[in-house]
């Protein structure tokens, strides 16, 4: 068995990602607003790229938690995405994508989502493999986040225990 205790550590802003986009009309609902379903592809898209950045190889979405909509965006808002990686298990990793609007005139950015998503590393045959990185944690927050996922990772077992 592996030892993911000896492994090299990467930094949160090692593999930190931040995406930017312009809400188009493919992107939009009936309300005229951003389509949450588009919103879910972008953060899977920059929550797997962070991924495979700290694990240097592909990846795949095992699950999402805690996706929070705070409000809404509008036709043509410039959409920023980042993420950073949050915690880091044997086989898999858990990455935080804050979702912001950016006013164009101020270049204020105001969030409007947060979504946590585990990601898988995996080999050519797309079977899980150890990540050959740990996380290092610099300070409180992300001391806060290490601990968040934890209690995230718990939750999951319960609720598959419990079959939902």
């Amino acid at each position: 068995m592996d030892n993911i205790d000896t492994r090299p550590k990467k930094t949160v802003a090692d593999s930190k990602t931040e995406t930017t986009r312009t809400i188009l009309y493919k992107d939009i609902n009936g309300s005229n607003r951003l389509f949450g379903g588009r919103l879910m592809e972008w953060i899977d898209e920059t929550s797997g790229i962070t991924a495979m950045r700290h694990c240097g190889g592909f990846v795949t979405s095992a699950s999402v938690d805690n996706l929070r909509f705070r409000r809404g965006a509008n036709l043509y808002d410039v959409i920023t995405l980042v993420g950073r990686v949050t915690y880091v298990g044997r086989t898999s990793m858990e990455v935080r994508t804050d979702v912001y609007v950016e006013d164009p005139k101020t270049g204020m950015r105001h969030m409007i989502n947060t979504a946590y998503m585990t990601q898988v590393c995996i080999d050519d045959e797309g079977k899980p493999k150890v990540i050959p990185y740990g996380l290092e944690i610099s300070g409180p927050s992300e001391q806060a986040e290490w601990e968040g996922a934890l209690k995230r990772i718990e939750l999951r077992k319960k609720r598959r225990l419990e079959g939902y």
